[in-house]
């Protein structure tokens, strides 16, 4: 009876360690870099409702990741000017949205996108989508000032900030694109406007690691009609074009070709057609053969989303609806098309990679609007 009594426990525990243990391997039986490869071919959906030991997997670093919508979040304009800016990832699995780290706080972050002096008036924060990380350029203190002395880099992969190189002139106001893992920043002005900084061209390439890397300055623009307000440079077949008005109204169009560091006139069908928020899809932002990339424009006051068919110099239209009317800000990616719609109520998704293309909408966090959306891998969750 009381041998019994001892050996019991012990079996016990032999139990309940060998389930420990299976809980922790993807497959029970196979080495661990074999069963991820085997599960690497299933949609993370299923594997996430399947057990815990797989959901965990699919959030680790070592497990190839899939893609998130990413948001920069602001208070609404009767709330407080001065609460920050926040940062928010929408999983598409769990359909939850989770916050990101905070930015480093020091120097201290101070991204103004709304003042009580001109409510009517929305201040840009610049963000671009570089080699799977999340980049911020240029926005405005409160002083008035460019907030940004040098760009904040956030990587999913890792859930770290970090900083990228000095400006040599910060700025605000500017155009700000990226081709091939290379961040450009054109034109803007600086807390005064100074025609030697609206007519620059400055790049900073990411895939250098170094400490030393810096900004180089490349050629510059022939006058400075382009500081007037923020601008997307749009990253599309090795080249970046943009337009330095928003909006349906007369503008200008530029392009600078980045293996030849020089200007051109933008085409007339692209221009006549370029009347909203517009964003490219490319299947890498490190590849160099861009006869996949994909430019698509929302008309803001029609609500219609069109593609550029480089071919015929136009637009086409993939589809229209009334909840893409008001487009603020876009991205592109992975088949969808995510639109920030009615000051930053809404997000507006678009697979346009489905025949007919398919619509829904998405919430933003409660009390929360959306500055701007982007898509990125991910982020890895601790165990």
């Amino acid at each position: 009876m009381d041998q019994e009594a001892i050996q019991k426990p012990k079996h016990k525990k032999h139990n309940q360690t060998q389930a420990s243990s299976n809980e922790t391997l993807p497959l029970p039986g196979l080495p661990n870099h074999l069963a991820q490869l085997c599960l690497a071919k299933i949609n993370p959906s299923i594997l996430f409702s399947v057990c815990h030991s797989w959901r965990r997997l699919i959030y680790s670093p070592s497990f190839p990741p899939f893609f998130s919508l990413y948001a920069l979040l602001s208070p609404p304009p009767d709330h407080n000017p001065n609460s920050p800016i926040q940062f928010s990832s929408l999983d598409p699995i769990s359909n939850t949205w989770t916050s990101l780290p905070s930015p480093p706080s020091d120097p201290p972050l101070h991204l103004l996108h709304r003042h009580p002096a001109f409510l009517s008036r929305k201040l840009p924060i610049q963000t671009l989508s570089v080699s799977g990380c999340l980049v911020l350029v240029a926005a405005t203190n409160h002083q008035f000032k460019p907030a940004l002395p040098r760009p904040l880099v956030f990587q999913p992969l890792s859930n770290q900030w970090s900083f990228g190189p000095p400006l040599p002139k910060p700025r605000r106001w500017c155009a700000a694109g990226t081709v091939g893992g290379k961040v450009y920043v054109a034109s803007g002005m600086g807390t005064t406007y100074r025609g030697d900084v609206a007519r620059s061209m400055e790049e900073w390439d990411m895939r250098r690691k170094e400490v030393s890397a810096s900004w180089v300055k490349k050629a510059g623009l022939k006058d400075g009609r382009f500081s007037r307000e923020a601008v997307e440079a749009i990253g599309y077949r090795g080249k970046l074009w943009m337009v330095n008005v928003k909006g349906n109204a007369i503008k200008e169009g530029a392009v600078y070709d980045v293996e030849k560091d020089t200007w051109q006139d933008m085409p007339q069908g692209m221009l006549g057609g370029w009347n909203g928020p517009t964003a490219t899809s490319i299947n890498d932002d490190d590849h160099h053969h861009h006869d996949h990339d994909a430019m698509y424009v929302v008309d803001e006051s029609k609500g219609v989303l069109s593609k550029y068919v480089d071919e015929n110099d136009c637009w086409e239209v993939v589809m229209d609806s009334v909840v893409l009317r008001e487009a603020e800000q876009v991205c592109a990616g992975r088949g969808r098309v995510c639109v920030v719609c009615a000051n930053g109520t809404r997000i507006v998704v678009v697979d346009v990679a489905a025949p007919p293309p398919r619509i829904w909408v998405v919430e933003p966090p409660p009390m929360l609007q959306v500055v701007a959306v982007h898509i990125l891998p991910r982020m890895c969750r601790p165990d």
